[in-house]
């Protein structure tokens, strides 16, 4: 079974870490919720979660993938937390699956992740994005094991694109089907 972490910090933006959560968890993908701190965390619309446990309390090992939601706040909390910033380097160097959303992507592009990348992210960040990264404006853009995608309204594409790539395809689309996220045109 895939293993993730969804690291959470004071404004992150609740529909895109949320949406992660559950659909993985729905993939029957382990998540586990790492937060800055070992407490609530309070979200962008001030939504409290309790983290399954501090970040510094995960080396990353056993881990495939590690999301960042975004949340303006969120995202420069993260990148000035020097244990995010080890791992993200860790899964780099590993060539481990990181996913960023909206605001999020401005912390790889900050720490040198999206070099020669191509990525997308919310178009507040685009000029930031795009000084190292190959700029996209699709809903999610997958560049090896580099992930992005643009915002809250994107969040639940971006959690089944991380489905087809940790479990498989045909379980991302049944997902999808499940939750009535794929229907049918009632007009053919």
């Amino acid at each position: 079974m895939a293993k993730v972490i969804v690291v959470l910090a004071d404004g992150f933006e609740e529909i895109e870490a949320v949406s992660v959560i559950d659909i993985l968890r729905r993939a029957e993908v382990e998540v586990v919720v790492a937060g800055l701190r070992d407490s609530l965390i309070k979200g962008a619309q001030g939504l409290m979660i309790k983290p399954d446990c501090a970040l510094e309390s995960l080396d990353g090992d056993d881990f495939e993938m590690i999301v960042l939601p975004g949340g303006t706040q969120g995202a420069r909390n993260i990148l000035n937390d020097a244990v995010c910033d080890r791992l993200l380097r860790k899964f780099a160097e590993e060539d481990k699956y990181i996913a960023a959303i909206c605001a999020a992507p401005f912390v790889l592009a900050e720490k040198g992740l999206l070099k020669g990348c191509m990525a997308t992210s919310y178009p507040g960040f685009k000029d930031i994005v795009e000084k190292d990264a190959e700029y996209q404006e699709a809903i999610v853009v997958v560049d090896e094991n580099i992930i992005t995608s643009r915002g809250p309204a994107t969040a639940a594409e971006f959690a089944f694109t991380l489905v087809e790539l940790l479990v498989e395809e045909d379980t991302a689309e049944k997902l999808r089907e499940g939750m009535l996220f794929s229907y049918v045109d009632d007009e053919d």
